[in-house]
């Protein structure tokens, strides 16, 4: 038997029975409404699923016995027109691709939702992703929500609404928790200006001071070449 300070240098092996059996699971209650799987074994799993899939998805995990509702959000993919916030502001601005690209599983819209679940028996979570469309019938994004599956997605879901602009179909209350009642816009949005961060890049690049013992070149006692 290898010595436990050993352990840390094993590698991780290259099957996942685990993930892989979830996988399985979720694929024979619902289909092909899965769009797309992402597997690190020994690690985490994610899953895409179609949009008109999202609610069934939610009740398919927890039937699957992930009963622990650990959050829900969304992602605007779509590149900020202002930039960076760590730019340099007296620098010319960086030339960067305006291509909307989506991470693990893929995706096919600006907007997705996300949610994370999480099976305390077997301690394993899984993250589920679905596509959200600019438009639905002049209503703006929307998806099904989630409050009938989980309880706890309905204050999730009512921030995502307020700060993304994303409706969820079947929630029964989506005031803003935070800003206004006559606020406009979303301000977790890619193309909502945040004032405060083109007036003064943040955090603070213009307010770095140097730590003690730098001079103005940036260097200090002791530095190296």
């Amino acid at each position: 038997m290898a010595p436990l300070s050993d352990t840390a240098d094993t590698p991780a092996l290259a099957s996942d029975t685990l993930r892989e059996g979830i996988v399985d699971d979720l694929r024979a209650r619902l289909g092909d409404a899965i769009v797309d799987v992402k597997l690190v074994p020994n690690v985490d799993l994610w899953v895409r699923v179609r949009t008109d899939a999202w609610r069934d998805a939610g009740l398919a995990v927890r039937d699957a016995g992930f009963h622990y509702f650990c959050f829900l959000s969304a992602i605007d993919w779509m590149p900020s027109p202002y930039g960076r916030g760590e730019d340099d502001p007296t620098a010319p601005p960086p030339e960067r691709s305006t291509e909307i690209v989506q991470g693990y599983t893929g995706g096919e819209t600006r907007f997705q939702v996300f949610a994370r679940v999480t099976d305390l028996e077997r301690h394993v979570g899984i993250t589920l992703k679905a596509d959200v469309p600019d438009d639905v019938d002049g209503q703006g994004p929307i998806v099904d929500s989630w409050v009938t599956n989980y309880a706890g997605a309905n204050w999730h879901e009512r921030e995502c609404h307020e700060m993304f602009g994303i409706r969820f179909a079947g929630h029964p209350d989506l005031r803003n928790m935070y800003l206004p009642t006559d606020f406009e816009g979303h301000p977790l949005r890619k193309d909502f200006p945040l004032l405060a961060r083109l007036v003064k890049p943040w955090p603070g690049i213009a307010d770095v001071e140097p730590l003690p013992g730098e001079g103005d070149d940036g260097e200090g006692e002791g530095a190296t070449e």
